[in-house]
């Protein structure tokens, strides 16, 4: 049987392993915008070796099919990744440090207890 953690494991834990959205949409819009973002570089791919590929059709030379070839794989493909979500308390730190920009003493006060949580967490492998 696993032992009970306390609350105040409790919360460390929820500070470093859950993660929030950092690319500054609702979570819910990546369901279609992760998609859409990948269909949109392979459309950008496709495009790009079809216009390669269409100077060499009026030449008959068999040079002009080996210099298609090569500028077929010179164009880099485009590459699209999805930012990593940052944990919880990367987010509560930067809004905190946000807030007391504008003057809010209590946010320096939550900022610095999170930071001494953190600290006295054992580091992740």
């Amino acid at each position: 049987m696993a032992r009970r953690r306390s609350p105040q494991e409790e919360k460390l834990l929820s500070y470093t392993r859950d993660r929030r959205n950092w690319y500054g949409e609702n979570d819910k819009a990546s369901r279609k915008g992760v998609p859409r973002a990948k269909s949109r570089v392979s459309r950008r791919n496709r495009r790009a070796e079809a216009m390669a590929l269409s100077g060499g059709r009026t030449t008959a030379d068999l040079d002009a099919g080996a210099d298609v070839q090569e500028r077929v794989e010179r164009n880099r493909r485009a590459r699209w990744a999805k930012a990593p979500d940052v944990p919880l308390a990367t987010e509560v730190l930067y809004k905190m440090g946000r807030r007391s920009a504008r003057g809010d003493g209590a946010a320096d006060e939550r900022a610095e207890r999170v930071r001494s949580r953190l600290r006295g967490a054992p580091r992740r492998r």
